[in-house]
């Protein structure tokens, strides 16, 4: 419980920084803005190529890994899809920023620690493995969602075209699939490149939590709560079941993998989803709910699941 909270309350801890600043009129919603696009364009995109560009894949990998979290990862993606133009009405972008929620986990600054803590160092090619894959496989997807989202204002022939330059020119994706092939190619990355790299790197989490802290400070977020209770049910609890079942009856995994796994799914949702909300002007409210309301939720999730996993 001690090494969750020492993780988690650094993040509550800059949101709670940025939302006072708002509120207190020390910046302003322009900065803000500001700060998210500085996030979203520049800060981000270099943390994850520089991340994949450094990584170099192991000659083997655990593939039932990759299949088992992420089988789980898009059944609940799916689920959250269809729940979200159901039960809750949302329409278009929103409901793809809905589903994005429920699926995107917090796995590079809270998976991590705590995986590395719980299970030593033999988690580490199994939590390697998922966080590789994360983002790569899952903003490109969203990004098609939105932009096929957008593109309903526009003639259905230009669609095609519109969901082409949604994906090419969003830096997210194109920073994933940059870094992947420098990392496949083996191309050093050193000097001074990488030093501007990793002073961006560095500015991307905390940023990200203030910029966010700030945009709470100016939102309805009691008007996004109905919608924010299925995201985290959907991210906290759906998603490790469904990878706990692929991982251990369907596919039999090592039990250490499977643990490692659904400790991974069980992450709550991550700071992407409302950054992406950001760009486009959509379900912001609704996302940084998810991320705060998930976040202080998975205090008990995961402390269970790690004294459950302790235990078995």
């Amino acid at each position: 419980m001690q090494t969750l909270l020492d993780v988690i309350a650094p993040i509550f801890g800059v949101i709670a920084i940025g939302f006072v600043a708002a509120r207190g009129g020390l910046v302003s919603t322009a900065t803000a803005e500001g700060l998210s696009s500085f996030v979203f364009r520049f800060a981000i995109p270099a943390l994850l190529f520089r991340t994949l560009a450094h990584r170099t894949l192991p000659d083997a990998l655990p593939w039932g890994l990759v299949a088992a979290f992420y089988g789980g990862v898009f059944a609940t993606f799916a689920i959250g899809w269809a729940v979200g133009g159901g039960g809750m009405a949302l329409r278009g972008a929103e409901r793809a920023l809905f589903a994005f929620s429920g699926a995107f986990g917090n796995v590079v600054l809270l998976g991590v620690p705590l995986a590395l803590t719980a299970f030593g160092d033999a988690a580490a090619l199994p939590t390697f493995m998922v966080v590789s894959f994360h983002s790569l496989l899952l903003m490109p997807t969203v990004t098609v969602l939105l932009e096929l989202a957008r593109g309903h204002e526009r003639p259905l022939r230009d669609i095609p075209a519109s969901v082409a330059r949604g994906v090419l020119g969003n830096p997210i994706v194109v920073a994933l699939i940059a870094g992947s092939v420098w990392s496949l190619a083996a191309w050093p990355l050193g000097g001074p490149v990488d030093a501007v790299l990793e002073l961006l790197a560095r500015a991307a989490l905390p940023c990200a939590l203030f910029a966010m802290g700030a945009s709470l400070a100016r939102l309805p977020i009691g008007s996004s709560l109905r919608p924010v209770g299925p995201v985290v049910v959907l991210k906290t609890l759906l998603c490790p079941a469904l990878v706990g079942l692929l991982a251990g009856p369907v596919l039999g995994l090592d039990p250490l993998v499977g643990a490692v796994a659904v400790l991974m799914a069980a992450q709550p949702t991550g700071i992407n989803p409302y950054l992406f909300a950001q760009r486009y002007g959509q379900g912001v409210a609704l996302t940084a709910a998810a991320v705060v309301v998930s976040t202080a939720f998975s205090v008990v999730t995961l402390s269970l699941l790690l004294a459950w996993q302790a235990v078995d």
